[in-house]
């Protein structure tokens, strides 16, 4: 019964588009009742198949492909800015270098960051970690008169989600998840910032404190058991990424998608 139905539909369709089409000069009229003409044998054609309206017919088109794989570019140079990344740091596969970057020794820049180094320098120290999806970029100019570079000194801890804007992070410092730090501010040797702090322009967080809140306002002192932990958590930060460099391969294995396509198109066509 269902496919009587759908087939009345189909001859409906028909004849309706026989109407509309007969009435134009410039194209061959559609003639009814097995007359000659092209309606007949797209009536037969529908006839025989029962789910039509279900599973529609298909035209294949013999269309050139073009296999020009180039993938996400992880290294963007901007003119003669060109990132450097060390031989021993770790940079994830999908993060992004753009411009004037320098991810120095031992350095850990974790999945999703963006480091935008367009307007002006951004520098990662010694054995520092970025967090997943960091972002970090600078002005062309900062509003204290300093500079507007983006500099992390060594054994720094960036947590993920943080954001950072030609700011000073100076060595041996701890920033928690989340973190908002403002152009031409200024965070100094074993300071700590909180989780969710908002750091704004041209703030100076002293040596030794710490800091959480929006704005950033000081909480404590920090302890010297505190202080002692905080290289500690740089380097145990690095034994992780070197686990994660070692499951990555120095080339991409992206042609071999590509050669699969090719083999399947071949066989398809």
């Amino acid at each position: 019964m269902a496919g009587l139905v759908r087939r009345a539909r189909a001859a409906g369709l028909l004849r309706n588009l026989a109407r509309i089409v007969s009435s134009s000069s410039s194209t061959p009229a559609l003639t009814l009742n097995g007359g000659s003409g092209l309606l007949p044998q797209a009536c037969d054609f529908f006839s025989n198949s029962g789910d039509f309206l279900h599973n529609k017919p298909q035209c294949r088109e013999m269309a050139t492909v073009a296999w020009d794989y180039r993938g996400q570019r992880q290294v963007v140079p901007l003119g003669l800015k060109v990132p450097s990344i060390a031989v021993d740091a770790f940079v994830a596969p999908n993060v992004l270098l753009v411009g004037s970057v320098d991810v120095q020794d031992k350095a850990s820049v974790f999945y999703g960051c963006v480091l935008r180094g367009d307007l002006n320098k951004i520098t990662v120290g010694f054995c520092s970690s970025l967090g997943d999806k960091c972002v970090l970029h600078a002005a062309s100019s900062s509003p204290t008169g300093l500079s507007a570079e983006t500099q992390i000194g060594k054994y720094v801890t960036v947590g993920n989600f943080s954001v950072l804007r030609s700011c000073m992070i100076e060595d041996e410092v701890v920033i928690g998840e989340r973190c908002l730090i403002m152009e031409g501010s200024l965070v100094e040797t074993h300071a700590v910032l909180e989780a969710g702090s908002v750091v704004p322009p041209g703030r100076r967080i002293p040596s030794g404190e710490v800091w959480a809140g929006n704005p950033a306002r000081f909480v404590r002192v920090v302890t010297y058991d505190e202080i002692a932990v905080i290289p500690r958590l740089a380097e145990g930060i690095r034994e992780i990424a070197e686990n994660h460099m070692g499951e990555f391969l120095p080339y991409s294995t992206a042609y071999l998608e590509v050669e699969k396509l090719k083999k399947s198109s071949a066989l398809a066509a």
